[in-house]
């Protein structure tokens, strides 16, 4: 790589390093992990930065990168995963409602298979389009869809049943209220407060 193509890289980075941390920290969940991808990603990309013609797809490439990545990493690990009922505390400035609501997406995204985390990463947080999406994934623009699909309605199932699981767990405890998440007719969780029966 020429000297000229290591200056352009290095530029690259310090100008989208925030933006591709954030789209690594959708792709995975722990923070550290994300910078570790971010990482990988970059250091991957970088022995092939001079073969990228066109320097304004860099993101997009660098997308794919992170998400082929990171589904190598979730097949090397997915034996030595345990299931956790906790999630770790994490430190984001924000008001306390959105952090609830992002912890949760967080936590319910976890559910998904990789191509599906993928596809509703890219279509609804990076706010791709499908045909952007398809060529992102190297999937066709049908496949886009239908994964998409099946993502939301996972993500549904799996909200509606912490719902559940919400209401019953406060009934037995013998509180007056109860908390927990539903989910509309669009796939959008909501906390709502009722009083117990």
């Amino acid at each position: 790589m020429s000297h000229g193509e290591v200056l352009g890289f290095e530029e690259y980075v310090r100008t989208r390093q925030d933006a591709l941390l954030r789209s690594a920290r959708r792709l995975v969940p722990d923070p550290v992990d994300a910078q570790d991808l971010l990482q990988t990603a970059l250091a991957r990309t970088y022995g092939r930065w001079d073969g990228i013609a066109d320097k304004t797809l860099a993101d997009a490439y660098l997308r794919r990168v992170m998400i082929n990545t990171r589904t190598e990493w979730w097949r090397a690990r997915k034996l030595e995963e345990v299931p956790t009922e906790q999630l770790p505390d994490a430190s984001v400035d924000d008001a306390t409602e959105q952090h609830a609501d992002r912890a949760l997406l967080m936590d319910v995204l976890k559910v998904l298979a990789p191509k599906q985390r993928s596809v509703v990463v890219l279509r609804h947080w990076e706010q791709m389009s499908t045909e952007e999406t398809a060529a992102a994934l190297g999937m066709s623009t049908g496949t886009v869809k239908s994964t998409l699909h099946r993502a939301l309605a996972r993500l549904r199932q799996e909200l509606e049943s912490r719902d559940i699981d919400a209401r019953a767990l406060d009934r037995g405890r013998g509180r007056g209220t109860e908390r927990g998440v539903s989910v509309d007719g669009r796939g959008h969780g909501r906390e709502q407060e009722r009083c117990a029966a």
